[in-house]
């Protein structure tokens, strides 16, 4: 289990100041009993959260709940932030070593955790499209809060990687009617490949018996209300960070009787508490992903020396990146 000083030596993404990353050394302790080190293969940004991250806009009051697993420094800055990693294992328990595996862990190219906390992947998910797992997750926790009736019409507002996920999962679910919303033309072709259908907001079916918001804007919230059944669920997966959104609730709102609820990963959906953990979620969350079609939402790698130039440009809404792939030297 030994590593010589070099192989200790990590390079780390920090966001530094609004709008600003860089990449600074780490150097590794001796591994501990019980963990494993991981030499990064690749990486995902994950655009909405951390565009806000970033940008220095997760509130006060959020500082310690938005606290990822394993980040370092404080908010609003500096700090080691993201949730996306995949390498294989160098050094720990000797069943591990050279297995693949997914980490919640921050932009880092080499890193210690407990082998409690690393999923190995199965032979059919690779490298690339395991970076998806975090995303994955959040979308199969979402699903559980919605708890979909088989053969319902579901809209989707927000062609995002969760949003996306969300509605091919939903699509997996017997006789539903699963359609994509999204401003962005271009989104069609990924529904297509996704397996599901595609509309602007404006054409857009109505009475959909569940609507899942994921664009974080106002816009598309209002979209997903108008979208709704009587009676029907909103789910609200959006995260807005210090941003006060305005929400139509006069209309038709309450004599529609509908409901509109949150969702968020950092606990298991009440429905599934009892049976599943964290970990346990996670591993069903990598074992998803063995579907070739997925990796359309993946865009092509950056070097991770890269990061600091490029990040800004990643995290543009306007960019069309859904996925940032993360490739590590």
């Amino acid at each position: 289990m030994a590593t010589s000083r070099k192989d200790a030596v990590a390079q780390a993404l920090w966001y530094t100041a609004p709008g600003r990353a860089e990449i600074r050394e780490q150097v590794l302790p001796p591994l501990a009993a019980g963990a494993v080190r991981v030499r990064a293969r690749y990486g995902a940004i994950s655009r909405g959260t951390e565009a806000l991250v970033s940008a220095g806009r997760v509130p006060p009051s959020e500082y310690e709940r938005m606290r990822a697993p394993f980040m370092q420094g404080a908010f609003p800055c500096p700090v080691k932030y993201g949730y996306a990693t995949v390498g294989h294992v160098e050094a720990g328990p000797t069943e591990l070593i050279g297995r693949a595996v997914f980490a919640l862990y921050p932009h880092q190219s080499l890193f210690d955790v407990p082998a409690s906390m690393v999923v190995t992947l199965p032979a059919d998910v690779p490298t690339t499209r395991a970076v998806l797992a975090a995303n994955m997750e959040t979308a199969l926790n979402a699903v559980w809060d919605a708890d979909p009736v088989p053969s319902g019409r579901i809209a989707v507002v927000g062609a995002g990687v969760v949003g996306a996920l969300v509605a091919y999962r939903c699509a997996r679910l017997p006789g539903t009617e699963v359609t994509l919303v999204d401003i962005n033309p271009a989104r069609k072709e990924l529904a297509g490949k996704l397996g599901v259908g595609f509309a602007s907001p404006d054409a857009a079916p109505k009475d959909c018996a569940l609507v899942v918001h994921a664009s974080a804007t106002a816009a598309g919230l209002a979209t997903a209300l108008s979208l709704a059944a009587f009676e029907a669920t909103i789910l609200e997966l959006s995260w807005y960070g210090d941003a006060e959104v305005s929400v139509p609730l006069g209309g038709a709102f309450h004599s529609r009787r509908l409901r509109l609820v949150s969702s968020q990963v950092g606990h298991v959906a009440p429905s599934r508490r009892a049976e599943w953990t964290h970990h346990r979620r996670l591993t069903e969350a990598v074992r998803l992903l063995a579907d070739a079609r997925l990796d359309a939402l993946l865009a092509p790698a950056v070097d991770f020396r890269d990061l600091p130039a490029r990040l800004n440009g990643i995290l543009n809404a306007r960019s069309g990146v859904l996925c940032q792939l993360i490739q590590y030297p």
